[in-house]
């Protein structure tokens, strides 16, 4: 892809998600895409983003399950921003029409208290990094058709990175962890639809430990020049499958010791 291309296809999903709507993917519209391109994508996603008036106050980390790495035939994470609209307090109503197609994954959230950065960061230095982790849900929605209704064919790792990773929301719940006090590998929920177990996991489902991602994220960024600013989140990445919320619907993760977090969503 061309830079001009790159800035136009940021700009369709720019729209497309504010005008609830989805777009043609990506990967169809061009077949040698890399995941480079994808990034450059985001890039000018963010960038429309960011002169719309919102603020960066963190970033996700997706497809750190090897389950999800495998239906993607891909062998890497990806990540996305967070913005300070796309988060939400413990117990939120969502609005009805604020998203498209949302659903819910339960990850472990990363409070940073200092920056961190470098192509060679440690697992030690993430840690001394981190304020606090805690129990939260991330929402997830697509501004890019999950399937093209021409072929069938499916959307593919390159349109889920251009699209921000998926990104549209995040829900932190009350309670904060010092990092070095929990096995966070052994940090898991109980996730509930209306009541109803939908997803269990456990924090090792996410790289063999949640830490790992973050390590991930750092040596990411750093090939562009970035890392992790004191004051921002991290969801480090889920270790259930996404679970469809539709209108009406309520979700509850109970995270046992670890904590509790919820959210629904309003009828249409």
């Amino acid at each position: 892809m061309t830079p001009d291309e790159h800035k136009a296809a940021g700009r369709a999903l720019f729209e497309a998600e504010r005008d609830g709507r989805q777009i043609g993917l990506l990967s169809l519209a061009h077949p040698g895409m890399s995941l480079d391109d994808a990034y450059a994508v985001q890039a000018a996603l963010v960038a429309h983003r960011k002169e719309a008036g919102r603020r960066v106050i963190g970033w996700k980390i997706g497809l750190t399950s090897r389950a999800m790495q495998d239906a993607l035939k891909i062998d890497t994470p990806d990540s996305g921003v967070l913005f300070d609209d796309m988060l939400f307090e413990d117990g939120a109503e969502i609005p009805a029409g604020r998203f498209i197609q949302p659903r819910i994954e339960a990850e472990i959230a990363f409070l940073m208290k200092a920056p961190v950065s470098g192509g060679d960061v440690t697992r030690e230095a993430v840690l001394d990094a981190t304020e606090a982790v805690a129990p939260s849900l991330e929402i997830l929605d697509t501004r890019i058709l999950r399937a093209d209704p021409a072929t069938g064919m499916a959307r593919v790792i390159t349109d889920t990175i251009s699209d921000n990773a998926a990104n549209a929301g995040i829900v932190l719940g009350r309670q904060r962890h010092d990092p070095r006090a929990v096995d966070l590998r052994w940090a898991g929920a109980i996730v509930k639809r209306d009541g109803v177990v939908e997803e269990t996991g456990l924090g090792a489902g996410v790289l063999d430990d949640p830490v790992t991602g973050i390590v991930w994220l750092v040596r990411r960024l750093a090939q562009y020049g970035q890392g992790l600013a004191a004051g921002e989140v991290v969801l480090s990445g889920s270790f259930v499958r996404p679970v469809e919320a539709p209108p009406g619907s309520r979700f509850d993760a109970d995270f046992g010791g670890f904590g509790a977090v919820s959210v629904s969503f309003a009828k249409a």
